[in-house]
């Protein structure tokens, strides 16, 4: 029971109740048990498979999943008393993220093609705490992203005030430097606590011969057998990250002589005081967001203090080149003299990694889209955010997702919807931080090229989803949290991100005054890129005077949704998961 004052003079009482079953789930017990009180094992392992879409062995792991739920509904005694559940002990079931998950948990796609194949999880600046310009570096965020799945991390070396070491941090801006070799010593312990799968570390060099050979006996000395070699100075085709499981790998553009920057302006104090486009946590919609939203830096287009990828290979004499350190790089970055037609060049006998920001993406996609997806079926793309994103905001990750784009490059540090998106997709694929690109954004039946803005599209696939009710918030958050004077008002906000046809965002009627409410709705989504396609799920708490409370929210992509009435958990604004926030889903895709 829970008491809300009114004004000091009167108080009103609200008890927080057990939601009862939905009626699918009571229609599903009734259905499976054969009208009877009591469901067998053999009777749920009938409804994995029908309901649910489990494998078949599910019905003979329904005695051992039957057992776990009694355990937890009923703990010692489950052992000595019946061998059935009840509805309750169902209902129990079907709402237990633990037991009845929305996504699969494991790594399930071919992990054998070649590292150009994949979408991978990557940071940008991974070594800032916090904003571009003023905040700390450390290796904190980068073992933070590298426990998250994170499977790219970026770091920026310039020489020490005494140019005889190896700092990591943000050039030109007051950030206060971290240790090289600490940075990389925390990522050989945190590398593989998430994933078994390559860790590729992307340096922006700003440093002379002297002490990329430094570096190169670093990175050796620290990483030893796992770091990878490259059998030959420039790579056919890219290893697969089955192949390099366990193993660290450097991408960075060849040796070439230090350039030692000649003038720059001091950022002044008032850009700190400017707004991102994405700055509030509420932030716009992600469809909403380009990079014309905010004046654009010319700095951060193709200058070198920008772009690492800028210079040219052959910039270095080959008389002051660091042999060692030329070894090392697996991955070579660069960017070919002339335009963007040479840029997205493929040459037959080398894969390269190019860069380029958010802006130059979106302008290149205007001219050069099948360009830009032929490159990524062999090279390697990374996308990384404009220079003016000095509060470490982040752009929308689909122009580059729907390119081919592998390293979509954000700040981790932040949050936001659009971070919410990438975690969404990376939770494909057990979470493994590399998941399989889809066979649209490779060569298609005539060698004809995925076209990102093509029309008409046709409806590949649809979605359906059901939400029934949700619970959690009476445990997770004070009485008075949403509402000082009454339980709160919760709605959910469903919807799509992925291609520009498919992103919708519809929402259920608010339910008042219930910490359990019910909604029942169901909601439509067609799909004309399904495999892209994210399920974007918010819950709200409406409020008259205010802006809407934030109750949680999750992203899931639609290509990994488990069929059937599943339990999904919701997270903080920080992707962080609540303790016992979740809503009850059903999902149906034809």
């Amino acid at each position: 029971m829970g008491s809300y004052r009114i004004c000091m003079c009167f108080t009103r009482k609200f008890k927080v109740t057990e939601a009862q079953p939905p009626e699918d789930v009571k229609e599903a017990f009734s259905k499976y048990a054969n009208g009877g009180p009591h469901m067998t094992a053999e009777q749920l392992g009938r409804f994995l498979v029908e309901v649910q879409g489990e494998a078949e062995d599910a019905a003979t792991a329904a005695e051992t999943i039957l057992q776990q739920i009694l355990q937890k509904r009923h703990h010692h005694i489950a052992k000595f008393t019946r061998r059935a559940l009840v509805l309750e002990d169902f209902h129990h079931y079907l709402f237990s993220s633990d037991l009845n998950p929305p996504i699969h948990n494991k790594v399930h796609q071919d992990m054998t093609a070649p590292l150009s194949h994949y979408y991978i999880f990557t940071g940008h600046n991974s070594y800032l705490t916090g904003n571009q310009l003023t905040s700390d570096c450390s290796d904190v965020p980068i073992i933070k992203a590298l426990k998250k799945g994170v499977r790219v991390i970026e770091l920026d070396i310039w020489p020490n005030s005494s140019k005889d070491d190896v700092h990591v941090l943000h050039g030109r801006t007051v950030t206060t430097p971290v240790d090289f070799t600490k940075c990389l010593k925390s990522i050989k312990e945190h590398a593989f606590s998430a994933s078994p799968y390559p860790v590729i570390i992307t340096l922006e060099d700003h440093l002379n011969c002297d002490l990329q050979a430094k570096v190169a006996q670093t990175l050796s000395k620290v990483f030893g057998k796992m770091l990878f070699y490259p059998e030959s100075e420039c790579l056919k085709e890219f290893p697969s990250p089955e192949e390099l499981k366990h193993r660290i790998i450097i991408s960075t553009k060849p040796p070439k002589e230090y350039l030692e920057a000649q003038s720059f302006k001091e950022t002044d104090n008032t850009v700190l005081n400017q707004k991102d486009s994405d700055d509030d946590v509420w932030g716009k919609e992600p469809s909403c967001l380009t990079a014309d939203q905010e004046e654009e830096d010319k700095s951060d287009n193709e200058k070198a203090d920008q772009n690492p990828d800028y210079y040219d290979d052959d910039q270095c004499e080959s008389r002051r080149e660091a042999p060692a350190y030329k070894r090392l790089i697996a991955i070579h970055a660069g960017k070919p003299k002339g335009g963007m037609e040479e840029a997205l060049k493929v040459e037959p006998d080398k894969v390269r990694r190019l860069s380029l920001s958010e802006q130059a993406l979106e302008k290149a996609a205007g001219s050069h889209r099948t360009d830009i997806v032929r490159f990524t079926q062999k090279n390697i793309l990374r996308v990384y955010p404009k220079g003016t994103r000095f509060t470490s905001s982040n752009y929308r990750p689909q122009v580059g997702w729907l390119h081919g784009a592998q390293m979509v490059a954000f700040n981790m540090q932040g949050y936001g919807r659009s971070l919410w998106l990438m975690e969404g997709m990376f939770r494909a694929n057990g979470g493994c931080g590399y998941v399989k690109k889809p066979n649209v954004l490779m060569t298609g039946p005539d060698n004809e090229v995925f076209s990102p803005k093509a029309k008409p599209s046709p409806v590949k696939k649809t979605l359906k989803v059901k939400v029934y009710m949700g619970d959690g918030w009476h445990m997770d958050f004070k009485q008075t949290h949403f509402d000082t004077y009454s339980p709160p008002d919760f709605y959910t906000r469903v919807g799509i991100a992925g291609a520009p046809a498919d992103e919708i965002m519809l929402k259920t009627k608010t339910k008042v005054d219930n910490w359990t409410p019910v909604w029942e709705e169901e909601f439509t989504f067609p799909l004309t890129v399904p495999e892209l396609a994210l399920l974007r799920i918010e819950v709200h708490e409406y409020d008259v005077s205010e802006k809407d409370d934030f109750g949680g929210q999750t992203c899931l992509p639609v290509s990994e949704l488990k069929p059937g009435i599943r339990a999904v958990p919701l997270c903080n604004r920080k992707g962080e998961k609540l303790n016992s926030v979740r809503l009850l889903m059903r999902f149906h895709i034809s």
